[in-house]
């Protein structure tokens, strides 16, 4: 028999190996794959499953030996999959919905029967489900794991995942690469102190257990302290025990209910003392390798009550004939790598923090005030270090070329967003009237000059409205405000999204390794929840094909100033893709950019800091610039810092939803206007717009109907009635209970459902119970 060119080649796939031969009858515990033909869809899908590094079109039609037409069939199989949702596309990769990347932040939670540690990731989507469990291998045979660090019980670490090939146990195991940080097994709680002796510990979220402390391991706890327990050992029966760790403070003071989310998502925003000792002993910056701007009258933008000021701008006329009325636009941005060196326990705690939190109350800054508010904030009438861009743009708003600087600049004026868009209008005060031919209406030309190339660039415009609030002195919400939208802030925006691209740009010349911000599209599965939501709408949307940003936009339009605009908004940001940090580039979809990286916040983004590095290095100008060990470790610093800032999203959520509860608690009973923010087959989540939080409404108060979950019209539908409420619908509710520690709020329907007709097929029945996410909580926020 002639042997095949691919006969005895084997690939594994589900714990099973796949034999790539031709002409012979399949052995028992080995299914056959022909070389060169598409192979059955469930044999993909363990593929990819099993084999992550080589889940890429490319790798899987190589893997396979497909070539030509066998190469569009697959092709064409792979869509399938995704339109039916059991592949979605990570980065330039297919997956499985839920799956792990390859490189993955996990806290250490608990062990197996066997003794082994198991993790979680530690950010996951709550509308995924319970996240998945990896066992982290730390068997001595393993050399790769021989050598990983030692962790235990609650500690945070960088690991690389792979699939379990014993499908009894966890879906992954992971090798750690890195520990990140060494927590003790402890909990957060408050202190409820019982008339008999000792304590309960009384969970900060629903999910927590309640604990009982001793009355000598209580320390200088009292009744109402918010404090963080060592757990003990537990009882057969009975709570688990634990002990007084640390005081943080009365849960009644204004500071408690940031502090809550900063030791419950594990936020460090102590420095130690090695790190303020290096930010104190910082010394202005040299002038080697360093330009003189100081004559050039860079002005700082930013909001009224902002303490650092990181970006500063200028624009003119370009006095270039060849680029008749033309712009020239820089943007300076302090000069944060000459001062935090790689390494350094500087550097070392600001990658730990990966960004800066903005609390109402506060801010955990990722670098020292010695740092972020001094030496590297670009204050007016003082001479700072920056890295500046000089980008020229034609008429029509093509930027036509780039150069960066390494500068000595001094802030010819600081204004907040509303005084220089107040100077514009026509209103100018004592300080920007001064400047406003010079200065001012020169930048409001090169915006408009601007705006054209963003225009034409068409980028994802989603109208959602970011929600502030604003605190008494005691720390408890005054009012909940909307900021208006200035032209003044779309300005800024733009001058710096530009300088973002030219730093991509630049590094991809000079091939540096960098992390980019990176935007997937959105997965052809949730294309399809959208479409078919928007056809309950009336409203077409495009099936298959390649969706663009602009695309989305047409649909915006469609439902502009209609009853239907807010839950359109809604749901086309919902559709889209989580943005990140990667050392491999896809471009950013809602920007509609081919190369983007964040250059223009290193005091508040470690990403950003990175970037300046690699621009110092790459392009010659001077101290601070990228090592080879950083660059090396890049892969791994973007997952670190991608998971960082999830972190840090989830932390304010919950923060404004903790004030906002304890805001409402007194309100028990009152009724409410609000308007349907989701829909799940447990019941509604229900946003009140005037507080900026939302809250649940289970199905079993819904009324005596039966309802069913229409999934394609986001809607919950009375099977008897064929009342029911959708999306977007705007609804009476009675707060029935409020939870300030957990942050939840639980409402009652007062108005009636309207008219929507019967379920369609897509619907799930729901009766009167069903698990949910937990209430009070949101969707996340999609990053740019």
């Amino acid at each position: 028999m002639t042997r095949e060119p691919h006969e005895g080649k084997r690939l594994k796939a589900g714990g099973r190996t796949l034999s790539l031969r031709a002409g012979k009858p399949p052995s028992p515990d080995k299914q056959v794959i022909v070389q060169g033909v598409v192979p059955p869809r469930e044999i993909l899908l363990e593929f990819i499953a099993d084999n992550p590094e080589r889940a890429s079109k490319r790798e899987i039609a190589k893997a396979f030996g497909l070539k030509g037409d066998t190469r569009v069939e697959l092709k064409d199989v792979l869509r399938d999959l995704e339109d039916e949702g059991l592949l979605q596309k990570n980065r330039k990769s297919l997956v499985r919905p839920g799956a792990l990347p390859p490189m993955t932040v996990l806290d250490i939670t608990t062990r197996d029967k066997d003794g082994d540690l198991i993790g979680r990731p530690a950010e996951w989507p709550e509308d995924m489900g319970a996240a998945p469990a990896v066992l982290i291998r730390q068997s001595s045979g393993d050399r790769a794991a021989s050598k990983a660090p030692a962790v235990g019980l609650g500690d945070r670490v960088l690991a690389k995942i792979f699939p379990n090939k014993d499908r009894a146990g966890p879906a992954y195991t992971a090798r750690v690469v890195k520990l990140i940080d060494k927590h003790r097994n402890a909990a957060l709680g408050v202190i409820r102190m019982m008339p008999e002796g000792g304590a309960r510990l009384m969970p900060i979220d629903r999910r927590g257990e309640e604990m009982q402390i001793a009355s000598d391991d209580l320390g200088a706890a009292k009744d109402g302290d918010l404090i963080e327990a060592d757990v003990l050992r537990g009882n057969r029966f009975g709570l688990t025990r634990a002990k007084v760790l640390t005081v943080v403070g009365s849960v009644a003071t204004e500071k408690a209910i940031s502090m809550i989310a900063i030791y419950s998502h594990g936020i460090p925003h102590i420095f130690p003392q090695t790190v303020l000792d290096e930010a104190n002993a910082a010394t202005p910056a040299s002038m080697v390798k360093r330009e003189d701007w100081r004559h050039v009258p860079l002005v700082t933008i930013d909001p009224a009550d902002a303490k650092d000021h990181d970006d500063a701008v200028y624009a003119e006329l370009d006095p270039s004939p060849d680029n008749e009325g033309g712009v020239i636009v820089t943007v300076a941005i302090a000069d944060v790598s000459y001062y935090v060196r790689t390494g350094s326990p500087l550097d070392r705690e600001a990658l730990k923090r990966g960004n800066s939190v903005y609390f109402p109350d506060r801010v955990v800054p990722m670098l020292p005030e010695r740092i972020s508010n001094d030496l590297c904030s670009l204050r007016e009438g003082e001479d700072r270090p920056a890295l500046a861009v000089r980008m020229v743009f034609s008429h029509e708003g093509r930027k036509v070329g780039h150069t960066f600087h390494r500068i000595l600049m001094k802030s010819a004026a600081k204004f907040s967003y509303q005084q220089a868009q107040a100077a514009i209008d026509g209103r100018p005060d004592d300080k920007s009237g001064p400047l406003l031919e010079p200065i001012l209406k020169p930048l409001w030309h090169a915006y408009a000059v601007m705006k054209r190339g963003r225009d034409r660039r068409q980028p994802l415009e989603l109208d959602m409205p970011e929600r502030k609030i604003k605190l008494k002195p005691d720390g408890t919400v005054d009012t909940v405000i909307i900021p208006e939208r200035l032209d003044a802030h779309k300005l800024i925006e733009e001058m710096m999204i530009q300088a973002n691209v030219a730093a991509a740009e630049t590094l991809e010349l000079k091939r540096q390794p960098l992390v980019y911000r990176i935007h997937d599209a959105p997965s052809l599965s949730k294309q399809e929840v959208l479409r078919e939501f928007l056809a309950t709408l009336g409203i077409p949307m495009a099936k298959g094909g390649q969706m663009r940003s602009n695309s989305f936009n047409g649909i915006l339009a469609k439902a502009f100033d209609t009853p239907h605009q807010t839950m359109v908004n809604e749901m086309v940001l919902r559709s889209q893709s989580q943005a990140v940090y990667s050392p491999d580039n896809i471009g950013h979809f809602g920007l509609n950019l081919m190369k983007y990286a964040h250059f223009t916040s290193p005091i508040r983004r470690y990403a950003d800091l990175i970037v300046h590095r690699a621009l110092v290095g790459s392009l010659g100008l001077g101290e601070g610039g990228i090592k080879p060990e950083e660059e090396a470790q890049l892969e791994d610093i973007a997952a670190e810092i991608s998971t960082f800032e999830r972190r840090a999203m989830a932390a304010e959520r919950d923060t404004i939803n903790r004030l906002i509860a304890h805001h409402l608690a007194e309100r028990v009973g009152q009724q409410f206007e609000g308007r349907v923010s989701g829909v799940t087959k447990a019941g509604l989540f229900v946003a009140l717009p005037t507080y900026g939080a939302d809250g649940f409404v289970p199905i079993s108060t819904l009324g005596t109907d039966y309802f069913h979950y229409d999934e394609s019209r986001q809607a919950l539908i009375g099977e008897r009635t064929s009342l029911g409420f959708q999306l977007g619908d705007t609804v009476d509710v009675k707060l029935v209970e409020a939870i300030p520690l957990a942050g939840a709020l639980r409402f009652e329907i007062v108005s009636e459902g309207r008219k929507l007709g019967i379920a369609t097929r897509s619907f799930h029945k729901s009766g009167r119970g069903g698990g949910a996410r937990k209430p009070g909580t949101r969707p996340p926020r999609r990053g740019r």
